[in-house]
């Protein structure tokens, strides 16, 4: 098996997920949407058939997923760390086509995460923009420090900054259809996710 995902999760501790739309409808509403995206995550990519790996904050949890995820920690000093170290440890696994996606996204699904592997036959890197600047997906065939390095995270520049470093680094890439991810009470509204 030559593809993986990697799902990087936080551990769905209350007070600890969705802070912003907790600031909107309280923490115990929040956590109940948090639980309800990683279902939603997890129900989207059981199925593929690809290498699944789930990585999270805290600890491991056996109740998350199932068992077809290896489980792993996140490990760095900001998202650009822990992201690349990610990919770094699950090519030495011998993969060499990798998506990481989070799991903020309603609008994500199999067919979405089956055309970013696709794309990856042609281009070096895959992108799913989201429409307040940032990505929920991004998929490569080698490890890229340049892409993580530097980068202030959830920012609207995070999308640009990230191509215009792979094309000031000529190659290619492939951006997928944009969607929207849940950070507070109006993207609730308007993805109509409950």
């Amino acid at each position: 098996m030559k593809e993986a995902i990697i799902v990087f999760a936080k551990n769905p501790v209350k007070g600890n997920v969705k802070t912003r739309l907790a600031a909107d409808i309280g923490i115990d509403k929040a956590h109940d949407i948090y639980v309800k995206l990683l279902k939603h995550t997890h129900d989207i990519t059981k199925d593929l058939e690809c290498g699944k790996f789930l990585y999270l904050t805290e600890r491991k949890d056996e109740q998350l997923f199932d068992g077809n995820y290896r489980q792993e920690l996140q490990n760095g000093p900001d998202l650009g760390e822990r992201m690349k170290r990610a990919f770094d440890e699950v090519f030495k696994k011998g993969f060499r086509k990798i998506l990481i996606i989070g799991t903020d996204c309603p609008g994500l699904n199999p067919e979405i995460i089956n055309t970013a592997f696709e794309k990856l036959n042609e281009n070096d890197f895959v992108l799913g923009p989201t429409d307040d600047g940032g990505y929920y997906l991004l998929g490569m065939k080698k490890t890229s420090a340049y892409l993580f390095e530097d980068i202030v995270w959830s920012t609207e520049e995070v999308l640009s900054e990230t191509v215009k470093r792979i094309e000031k680094n000529k190659k290619s890439h492939f951006l997928l259809n944009k969607l929207k991810d849940i950070d507070d009470l109006e993207d609730l509204q308007k993805t109509g996710f409950v």
